[in-house]
């Protein structure tokens, strides 16, 4: 009897650690983010035919990808197992709350792909989606649920002025609209390294100091310590939870991962092996990182850098916005990298 008992209380605490991953399995000395890809032929998730909002830039395979072995990765941490999405338990947890995705078009990325992970776990209940400017929101009135984005690259504010497009590193005023949130998981990086006529501002402003240009991952410094300060003044974290998605990496240089000839990340079909990327960590999560420890209020980074680095295969490539007269190794196809992201904000949101 005593030994039968100590095997099912032993059984039961290994399911809970498989089913709970980092809550339980944290403990165990378990980082979600450290692991590697390994192909799992009952993926993707889903496909894009069955999520009629997905934006046509993400949507690889109707824009003729012939490859497919990219949809069939699954991460898998290297101390513990990652939790299965489940739709209907997250739509259940979080009735009659509020997520938003605060960032640039990287956020759009994974709150697409969360809106499609939802859709697909509950086909028949009914959701509306409304676009309003900068702000999308995605609404599942059964549940009580919005899944939101607002578009807002560098956190801080871009003013127009008399001088010119001002990035005030040091102001935020689009703050007003994360209040009473229930969820806030914020993105930025991928503006700040544009120039010339993709960059959207002419001049930045620190304090009473106005210049033409500044080392970006500095600019990107002040910025997120002004967004950090907004954070501990105005936040609550009883009433709403904060996590910032980190920084999503591009592969725009080949030599990084070896193949110095390749063309960008056209081609590439198969993730990396292993556990690190040979590039090396990537600066500007540094400089997260650096920011968010010293921070007063909680924020979860959704440490999905490195294990994002390892996809060189999950970029539209030539099948995204612009065809063949693109290259966009920056964003990702869906089905793809954002839903292990979801996957990840998932355990993330019902553990911590």
């Amino acid at each position: 009897m005593g030994w039968s008992f100590s095997i099912s209380v032993l059984l039961f605490l290994t399911f809970l650690i498989q089913i709970h991953g980092r809550g339980f399995a944290e403990n165990y000395g378990c980082n979600l983010f450290q692991g590697s890809w390994v192909y799992d032929e009952s993926y993707p998730l889903y496909a894009t035919s069955q999520c009629p909002f997905i934006e046509k830039e993400f949507d690889c395979q109707n824009n003729g990808r012939p490859d497919k072995f990219y949809l069939k990765y699954r991460w898998q941490p290297a101390g513990c197992n990652l939790t299965r999405f489940n739709g209907e338990d997250f739509l259940r947890r979080h009735r009659g709350r509020s997520l938003m995705f605060v960032g640039d078009s990287l956020s759009l990325n994974q709150w697409q792909s969360l809106t499609c992970m939802l859709h697909i776990a509950v086909p028949l209940a009914p959701y509306n989606l409304v676009r309003n400017g900068d702000l999308s929101i995605f609404t599942f009135p059964t549940y009580g649920v919005k899944v939101m984005f607002s578009r807002n690259a560098f956190l801080v504010d871009i003013v127009s002025e008399s001088i010119g497009r001002v990035l005030k590193l040091d102001s935020i005023q689009a703050g007003q609209t994360w209040k009473g949130i229930d969820i806030l998981i914020f993105d930025s990086w991928h503006w700040w390294l544009h120039t010339g006529r993709k960059q959207p501002w002419d001049l930045i402003q620190v304090g009473n100091r106005t210049v033409r240009d500044m080392n970006r991952l500095v600019a990107y410094e002040i910025a997120l310590n002004t967004w950090a300060k907004w954070i501990d003044y105005n936040i609550d974290p009883t009433r709403t939870r904060v996590l910032f998605q980190g920084v999503s990496p591009d592969h725009q240089n080949p030599a990084q991962w070896g193949e110095p000839r390749a063309n960008f990340c056209a081609g590439q079909t198969k993730p990396i092996s292993g556990l690190r990327y040979p590039g090396g960590p990537n600066p500007a999560e540094v400089v997260l990182e650096k920011v968010l420890k010293a921070m007063q209020k909680p924020v979860y980074l959704l440490d999905i850098t490195t294990l994002s680095q390892l996809r060189i295969d999950g970029h539209p490539s030539v099948y995204g916005h612009g065809g063949h007269l693109d290259m966009d190794c920056s964003h990702w196809c869906l089905a793809g990298v954002p839903d292990t992201w979801n996957e990840l904000l998932y355990v993330s949101l019902f553990q911590n």
